[in-house]
């Protein structure tokens, strides 16, 4: 399997759980800053020029949850995806929750000219998107709770992508102080941070690790 990723990016979950498998994959790193995911090179593997894309064989996959979710039944015996059908429900929920509407919450923040073109209306998007997403990342440190995973005592595929919305959280874009205003979700990285393999791909994309 191939990985197409940007350091930091949404592709960082998919990243730590194949480093979980212990499988072999091999990693192919798209220079967002340099629009390379609008090449038509990488046009031709992902249309819709985003990351992740996932290459398996000449089969390709895209979407962090389907990503996610695939690794896990890829490689049942890492115990990633839970079968339980209660339990099931719960990671797909999360996975959901976090795909579309905690991503898009920091995107109408890092992203306000997409919605809306005048400059003070842009600087009101980004001002109100900033609060709503301050709201959100409180509903999703309290969802947490002790924890200690997302599903409670079970270590799922999504607990690596709550990781990146902690990281963008403390990012530049939000600004948040996460050790102070979500300590929950803040333990849970810390905890995530103490894996292994959420180590070699941290350290793999030159990110640092919440301490």
């Amino acid at each position: 399997m191939k990985l197409y990723y940007s350091p930091g990016a949404c592709s960082l979950a998919p990243h730590i759980v194949l480093e979980e498998t212990g499988d072999r994959f091999d990693l192919s790193r798209v220079d967002i800053a340099a629009n390379q995911q609008n090449s038509p090179e990488y046009l031709r593997i992902n249309p819709k020029a985003r990351v992740p894309a996932l290459i398996d064989g000449d089969w390709v996959l895209t979407e962090a949850p389907a990503i996610l979710r695939y690794i896990a039944a890829r490689h049942p015996a890492a115990g990633l995806w839970p079968w339980d059908p209660q339990e099931e429900a719960r990671c797909a929920e999360w996975l959901n929750w976090l795909s579309s509407t905690i991503q898009p919450a920091f995107v109408h923040v890092r992203r306000a000219a997409r919605y809306a073109s005048d400059p003070r209306a842009i600087e009101d998007v980004a001002t109100t998107g900033k609060k709503n997403a301050h709201e959100l990342w409180r509903k999703v440190d309290e969802k947490i709770g002790e924890g200690p995973w997302a599903l409670g005592e079970r270590y799922s595929v999504a607990d690596p992508l709550l990781i990146v919305y902690w990281i963008w959280g403390g990012g530049p874009v939000l600004g948040f102080d996460m050790t102070n205003d979500f300590p929950h979700w803040t333990a849970h990285a810390r905890r995530l941070a103490a894996r292994p393999a959420v180590q070699r791909a941290f350290a793999s994309e030159g990110l640092t690790l919440p301490s």
